[in-house]
């Protein structure tokens, strides 16, 4: 499965629009989609003319009165198409989650508490680098970033990396960023300059697939319907088609599979009722995901699968925290006891 975010802070990029014809076309290349609208704006949700009473405010939320799971709010599109809803009162979440323990890791666990057997989930995010984007970031393997071909998107891609190193710096998570030339008027010499100036800077990270202007793409959102739906001959729809077979190939090159690592660990203490493995991979929380089983060998158990990253952990036996004795490498916390910690190469 990948989790791609699609991200860029700038508005008018083509965000929405590459998300809902992206997830679209990937659906039609047999691929299971889920589309999660993380944009208050709820413009994703609305171009696909999807009305719903609760949303992933629902789900993130700890003040709501209608407190939901993801699987309660997936809407079916289409064949192999779901979004996750949003709208306005997302705008809320910001500050509920201001004073939150753990608050840019809120849709990671959200994903983590179900089995969704989708090949792909997509996230289209807010046009700013607050913590509703902060938070597909960190639940997202991939980053996609969708510019235009001006000197004003180019310096926003510069903001935006940063974000992401901040990210992979305060929170040990990388993620691969690639990015999509969108809005692309082939008409103009002055595309063609900033196309080549965003290659030279970018040559590395940017996809072959060009989404050029096409006024069919914004009739299909005012029908409120993808761009395969409202016409499928249009360059529009062979624009995104193309960009989800590119993306295809790639499935070999870099699958969240293939960057998890499975890590078991163990604590010997056979006369313990009960033991929770606690860390920075679950945000310290004690939970039925977090309660370690009991071998027959009288050694608790805890399997893991986790990105390239340091961790701390400690255990929690029987309501006493303890650091992994089996473990020579560990470091001090705030509250003056030691954390072990965990490197996975």
């Amino acid at each position: 499965m990948r989790i791609i975010a699609i991200a860029n802070q700038k508005g008018g990029c083509g965000k929405t629009t590459t998300a809902i014809n992206l997830s679209a076309c990937l659906a039609v290349n047999n691929r299971k989609v889920l589309l999660i609208d993380m944009d208050p704006q709820a413009h994703a949700t609305l171009g696909l003319n999807i009305s719903s009473n609760v949303s992933i405010y629902n789900v993130l939320s700890k003040l709501t009165d209608k407190k939901a799971q993801l699987p309660d709010i997936i809407v079916t599109v289409s064949d192999n198409l779901h979004i996750v809803p949003s709208n306005i009162i997302l705008s809320t979440l910001e500050q509920e989650l201001a004073g939150e323990i753990g608050r840019e890791s809120c849709l990671l666990d959200a994903l983590n508490e179900f089995n969704p057997g989708y090949d792909y989930i997509l996230i289209d995010c807010p046009p700013n680098l607050g913590i509703l984007t902060i938070n597909a970031i960190r639940a997202s393997s991939e980053i996609i970033i969708p510019t235009e071909a001006s000197r004003f998107s180019l310096e926003g891609i510069t903001q935006l990396i940063e974000i992401i190193d901040l990210i992979r710096d305060r929170l040990n998570h990388n993620v691969l960023y690639k990015i999509l030339v969108t809005c692309f008027d082939s008409r103009l010499a002055h595309s063609f300059n900033m196309l080549g100036k965003i290659k030279e800077k970018f040559s590395n990270n940017l996809f072959n697939t060009i989404i050029h202007i096409n006024v069919k793409l914004k009739e299909a959102q005012d029908q409120g319907c993808h761009i395969l739906k409202y016409d499928k001959y249009s360059r529009g729809a062979k624009d995104y088609f193309s960009l989800s077979r590119e993306m295809i190939t790639q499935e070999s090159t870099f699958p969240l599979e293939k960057r998890m690592q499975e890590i078991s660990l163990t604590f010997d203490s056979p006369d313990a009722k009960e033991v929770f493995l606690a860390g920075d991979f679950n945000q310290w929380q004690l939970n039925h995901e977090s309660k370690m089983e009991l071998s027959q060998d009288g050694r608790w158990i805890k399997r893991l699968q986790l990105q390239p990253g340091c961790y701390r952990y400690r255990f929690v036996v029987d309501g006493q925290w303890r650091q992994d004795p089996a473990n020579p490498s560990y470091q001090m916390n705030p509250f003056g006891s030691m954390d072990s910690l965990l490197e996975v190469k």
